[in-house]
Order: C-alpha cells, then sequence, then structure tokens
C-alpha cells in the first residue's frame, strides 16, 4: 500500500483552489468534526459545496479532477438522496491518504430546501470561500424543531410500551439473537435518544455519534455498561434498568427544558 502522505489539510488546499474559480460554484465549507472543533488524527474530511442546479455533475468532475491530481482513488461511493432533497453526495477513499481520512463530499443544489448550516444543529461552518455572501446562515426554526422533538419523545414511549417485551418474549423462545436485537433496537435505541433530549437535544436523532462529547460522563459510562452485553443471562436485568432509566428521563424532558439547552448550544456555536 501506498505510504500515506496526503493530509486533511492538504484536500481541503486543493479542493478550494480548484473550485472557487469555477463560476458556477458559489461556496465551499468544512462541517463534521471540523464545525465542532473535535478534529484530531482520525477524522475524515465532511465539506460541502453549493452549485448551480445545472452543474453538479460538472462540480464532481472538478472536486475529481483535483482529487486525483494528489493521489489515484481508490474507491468511491454514491449513496442516494431523493431528489427534492436537491443533495448528490460521494465518499473518496486516496491511495496516498490514511484509510481513516475519507473524503465524505456533498453537492447542494442553489435551490436545495436544507444546507446544512444551522450552527445549532451542525456546528460553525469553516467556509473556504463564499463568493458575495452568496450562503448565508439560517436560524434555527425553533418552534418546528421543538414539536418534532416532542412528537418524537412521544412515539419513543409509544414504541417502547408496545414492543419492549420482545426481549423477554424471544428469551422464553430461546432466541437469544433475537432478544439482543430487541433490546438494541428497541430499548436502548429509544434510552438513547431520550438521554440526548434531556442533555444535548440538537442531536436527539444523531444515535451515539458525539455522545462521549455531549453527554455527561456519568450518563455516557452507564450507557456502555448497558450496552455491553457478555450473555443472556444478563438481558433481563439490564432491559429493566434500561426501560426505568428511560421512564425517569422521558417525564423529565420537557419543552422548557430543551429550549433552554438549544439556546445554550447556539450561544456556544455562535
Amino acid at each position: 500500500m501506498p505510504e500515506a502522505t496526503v493530509t486533511h489539510d492538504a484536500i481541503v488546499r486543493a479542493l478550494a483552489a480548484a473550485l472557487e474559480p469555477l463560476p458556477f460554484v458559489d461556496a465551499m465549507w468544512e462541517g463534521g468534526a471540523a464545525g465542532f472543533g473535535r478534529l484530531d488524527e482520525w477524522s475524515d474530511v465532511d465539506l460541502y459545496l453549493v452549485a448551480a442546479d445545472d452543474r453538479v455533475a460538472d462540480t464532481f468532475l472538478a472536486v475529481e479532477d483535483a482529487l486525483v491530481r494528489m493521489s489515484p482513488i481508490r474507491r468511491k461511493y454514491e449513496p442516494a438522496w431523493p431528489p427534492e432533497s436537491g443533495i448528490a453526495q460521494a465518499f473518496y477513499r486516496l491511495e496516498r491518504a490514511s484509510e481513516f481520512l475519507l473524503v465524505d463530499l456533498a453537492v447542494l443544489k442553489r435551490s436545495a430546501p436544507d444546507k446544512y448550516l444551522e450552527p445549532e444543529l451542525h456546528g460553525r461552518a469553516l467556509f473556504a470561500f463564499n463568493k458575495g455572501g452568496a450562503v448565508t446562515i439560517p436560524s434555527l426554526d425553533m418552534d418546528g424543531f421543538v414539536r418534532k422533538l416532542l412528537d418524537r419523545r412521544e412515539r419513543l414511549a409509544a414504541r417502547t410500551d408496545l414492543f419492549s417485551h420482545f426481549v423477554t418474549k424471544e428469551l422464553h423462545r430461546r432466541n437469544t439473537l433475537g432478544a439482543l436485537e430487541a433490546y438494541q433496537r428497541i430499548v436502548l435505541d429509544a434510552l438513547i435518544q431520550v438521554l440526548r433530549m434531556r442533555h444535548a437535544p440538537a442531536h436527539y436523532a444523531f444515535n451515539v455519534r458525539y455522545v462521549p462529547h455531549e453527554l455527561p460522563a456519568d450518563v455516557v459510562h452507564r450507557i456502555e455498561r448497558l450496552s455491553f452485553v457478555a450473555t443472556a443471562e444478563e438481558l433481563p436485568a439490564k432491559t429493566q434498568e434500561a426501560l426505568s432509566w428511560f421512564r425517569e428521563t422521558v417525564s423529565e424532558v420537557t419543552e422548557a427544558r430543551v429550549r433552554g439547552l438549544l439556546r445554550d448550544a447556539g450561544t456556544r456555536a455562535g
């Protein structure tokens, strides 16, 4: 395997130099870990571009031309987005970069309804260029976000009440894999979501991403203890503990608390 000589900063500089002169590309910024000030040696490169609606394919060609000047592209992966999102995305692994240094690049049409820029949700956008201020930082729709969160809280409570017994049912059937799946997908998933609502609501739908940074250490340690199940014999007690914690936490996810935490997150991001 070739030596890893291509760096994070080199990728950002090369793409900015190649794309800024193009009249159909309006802006480029870095998000992800960089937007939250959490870059480390295992971070990938999370880049966003805004381009003319009819020049998305040309933008990707320019990106790939710049990348191959630094390193052959070992693999490309393109997830599917619904057309109405106005988003096209590709992941690149470069032969001369660390295996951890994926290039995660999203091209957003000018008409895309969401450009993932609210600081409370996505951190501070680090612009390489923003021609004439073409891209502006929007304010979080606080009322809309809180409505969605509280609706999700009620749905989680209903789902957990209805289906958490699947763990016990599958244990009675001696289907330990099914019981473990129910524990992870129904019980733990719901618990982690409401804990995020309680402590860091901006990312309540992020599952375990950023949990060590955003939740109190004692909460993280308890989640870890409940998450690692060595034997089927541990499942009943861990399920009951997780469900009790879930019910306790749901009662603490109030509209006032969520709004206060979101305002604090916006102040820190700004």
